[in-house]
């Protein structure tokens, strides 16, 4: 029989191992979310593409996602997220090779939809690194786990640079080779029973939603689709907003845009430690009131005031110089990063042997949202014609977030204090 220490030295060995590769496929697969978001606008020139044909293909790998991320949270459990991994990573592959013979807008719009296979590689990830972590040490590789979201940042400063050198076709070219890569070291240097599947487990959507429903997984789910699906859809609107908002070309604004995206990314660490050290409730209430702030900042208009003096109308300019607000939209990202990190560790650790499943929720949660506030903001820019109607439309947002979350957290203490005299 082995000991305890040699069982968690086996377990750090194998998270070890883990971790770093699932880390690894989910930046590749969160950049082929917005692949077709910067190569698109090459496409778009290069068959001469209608505005709904173009957006399309925006939208397919964002919807597909959405669709089978809960059937591929099922089948993650069930059949083993290992192997549900290499058969996303395997689909992708071919979604590339299938980009790089194709010509017509259905062969894209194919690729597209099966780029979708990424949120599906979420779920079933997010199954296998939690398998082998402990609980103290879940907010921290959920976060590190996250953090692959960085993928779909570095999408917009390396595709304009693979299409300088080579041409469109060198970006999933090199798309294709690095997954390859990731397959085969994941073939190589996982095991099966790293994620054991349970054949016996219950696959019914309706049983599971209604199990869940009790332990209040659909209100976090809400809650982690309002920050997460502000954050995904800011990251898809900020390229053209700073610049138009600072004159910028297109692809200087994308540049700045990471400056939000990988940031954010990477706060999910952050947000995920703390959450372990602190508890999940403080970091998310404490990072949406400083999303707040910076919102708040960010919502202000270039502004002009005309002051009535004693013998001449005195004019005032308003308006944020680019340095000071790309600083308030850094700070912004970060804080949606760190409350991404603590509402995932609160959501999974109240269901770690559903965690595909419950990562699959997220997933529709955080897509739903994404899909819809891009609609949203452009229907107010246009009625409004004010820019920053962005901001305004997420600081009310994140100030509902943030009173419900408020309140459940209440009820959830109340109900823990009473659980021990029921």
């Amino acid at each position: 029989m082995k000991s305890k220490a040699d069982q968690e030295d086996e377990r750090l060995a194998s998270l070890a191992v883990i971790l770093p590769l699932a880390l690894t496929g989910f930046v590749i697969a969160a950049g082929c979310w917005t692949l077709f978001a910067v190569a698109g606008i090459h496409l778009r020139a290069e068959l001469n593409l209608s505005n709904l044909q173009f957006g399309l293909l925006l939208a397919m790998p964002m919807a597909v996602s959405a669709f089978l991320a809960v059937p591929a949270g099922l089948a993650a459990r069930k059949f083993g997220a290992r192997r549900i991994m290499l058969i996303c990573l395997a689909g992708l592959a071919v979604c590339m090779v299938v980009l790089l013979t194709t010509d017509t807008f259905l062969g894209y719009l194919l690729a597209a939809g099966g780029l979708g296979l990424a949120g599906g590689f979420y779920s079933a990830g997010l199954q296998f690194v939690t398998s082998s972590c402990k609980p103290q040490r879940l907010g921290l590789v959920l976060g590190v786990f996250g953090a692959g979201v960085t993928g779909a940042g570095f999408t917009y400063y390396l595709v304009p640079l693979f299409h300088e050198a080579f041409s469109w076709h060198g970006v999933p070219l090199a798309y294709l080779i690095v997954l390859l890569l990731v397959l085969a070291l994941l073939l190589l240097l996982t095991d099966p029973e790293d994620a054991v599947a349970d054949p016996q487990i219950e696959v019914s959507i309706f049983v599971l939603f209604c199990r869940y429903r009790r332990r209040g997984i659909w209100q976090l789910g809400a809650y982690f689709g309002v920050v997460a699906g502000s954050f995904f859809a800011l990251a898809l609107w900020l390229p053209d907003y700073l610049s138009s908002q600072f004159d910028l070309q297109v692809q200087s604004g994308a540049k700045l845009a990471q400056w939000f995206i990988i940031p954010g990314a990477l706060a999910q660490i952050l947000g995920g430690g703390l959450s372990d050290r602190f508890g999940s409730p403080k970091v998310v209430s404490r990072s949406l009131l400083v999303g707040l702030v910076a919102l708040v900042v960010l919502s202000y208009p270039p502004m002009t005031l005309f002051i009535r003096g004693v013998e001449t109308i005195i004019t005032v300019e308003f308006a944020l110089p680019m340095t000071v607000e790309s600083v308030f939209v850094v700070v912004l990202g970060i804080t949606l990063g760190c409350a991404m990190g603590g509402l995932q560790r609160m959501v999974i650790i109240e269901s770690r042997q559903n965690a595909a499943f419950v990562a699959g929720l997220l997933l529709v949660s955080a897509c739903s949202v994404a899909f819809l506030l891009p609609v949203i903001f452009g229907a107010v820019n246009h009625w409004l014609g004010v820019r920053s109607a962005v901001f305004m439309i997420l600081f009310l947002l994140l100030c509902i977030c943030q009173f419900m979350f408020a309140r459940f957290n209440r009820q959830h203490e109340r109900q823990t204090l009473l659980q021990p005299g029921i």
